[in-house]
């Protein structure tokens, strides 16, 4: 659990950047889209572990930098809660059924659930970086070994 905790500090310590960083640049609509995709998704895991239906949040949203900020904000308070409880009541290797997007039925351990959402913010991150960098710009550091650097 110590190592999922982390994760998630990283995973928000890193969308902070990636959110600040896109506030003092140009627009790039190719970035923010992708961003947005990152925050979505996060937001659609988080309602299937709570238990809800998640097929009315898109995954590929037209979103803006505002809606950016408040996701970030809104995702990192809704995990904080939700892995506080799963620290003192809950089980990582519970199964949650849910359904995706197109209605197709799943079953997935909490555990892999919360690891394939922390891989998957890093891997579109990584995109995010190539476009910034092949449009002339600096990527965001957000690798987890300077989160901890920063730590110390």
């Amino acid at each position: 659990m110590h190592t999922i905790r982390n994760m998630f500090k990283q995973l928000h310590w890193a969308n902070e950047r990636i959110l600040e960083h896109l506030r003092t640049q140009a627009d790039n609509e190719q970035v923010v889209r992708l961003f947005a995709h990152i925050l979505h998704s996060e937001k659609t895991w988080f309602t299937r572990l709570s238990g809800k239906d998640s097929s009315h949040i898109p995954l590929w949203p037209d979103a803006d930098l505002s809606d950016c900020s408040r996701l970030v904000d809104e995702n990192n308070a809704n995990f904080s809660a939700y892995l506080s409880v799963i620290e003192t009541n809950g089980n990582l290797e519970d199964v949650i059924a849910y359904k995706n997007q197109t209605g197709a039925s799943y079953a997935t351990s909490v555990r892999d659930i919360l690891t394939h959402l922390a891989l998957h913010g890093q891997y579109h991150r990584g995109q995010i970086n190539t476009i910034l960098r092949s449009a002339g710009g600096e990527p965001v550091n957000v690798d987890y070994i300077t989160y901890v650097r920063e730590l110390s």
